[in-house]
């Protein structure tokens, strides 16, 4: 099974990743696995990428000494209210310095999209039934924040000097 669509920097982006089924043995190419089955993942000799799907239960430091050998590590948001993906994303870049791919599925807003950038989230797959123009938005939505990202980016605009001041 595919996710589809990604959305990543502001546009659909092709998904070549396959998830891997509980039940059946792993797919040959990139493919997400879950937690439980990560070691199975490390261990396989086909070609393709690893990445794995972590639950909002689950904790980001379980994958301290996987990371470097993780292209994707996908954060999941059961409902939009549960904003536990947020923390796992933030941990990931800034106190275990992963590089890699940070995507998230599940249940959450288009409003959420700036945030999930801000804490380090690289692409997102969009909900069943939304629509791209509303993500697209999203993106150009905000050109100001006042809170610390792990972007890096240097604080502009009036409004914040202002704040400053």
């Amino acid at each position: 099974m595919q996710l589809m669509p990604l959305f990543e920097n502001g546009q659909i982006i092709e998904d070549t990743w396959l998830i891997a089924q509980d039940d059946q043995p792993l797919p040959e190419g990139d493919v997400l696995v879950p937690l439980a089955r990560v070691a199975e993942g490390l261990g396989r000799n086909g070609n393709g990428r690893l990445g794995v799907l972590l639950k909002q239960d689950e904790q980001v430091e379980d994958l301290k000494t996987i990371l470097p050998r993780l292209d994707v590590v996908c954060l999941t948001f059961p409902i939009f209210r549960d904003g536990r993906a947020f923390t796992q994303a933030r941990s990931l870049r800034e106190h275990l310095h992963y590089a890699g791919k940070i995507r998230v599925t599940g249940h959450f807003l288009p409003d959420q999209y700036e945030f999930l950038l801000r804490c380090g989230v690289d692409q997102v797959v969009i909900p069943d039934g939304s629509k791209i123009d509303v993500w697209e938005k999203a993106h150009h939505r905000f050109t100001i924040a006042y809170q610390p990202s792990v972007l890096n980016e240097k604080p502009e605009g009036f409004a914040f000097r202002r704040f400053l001041s």
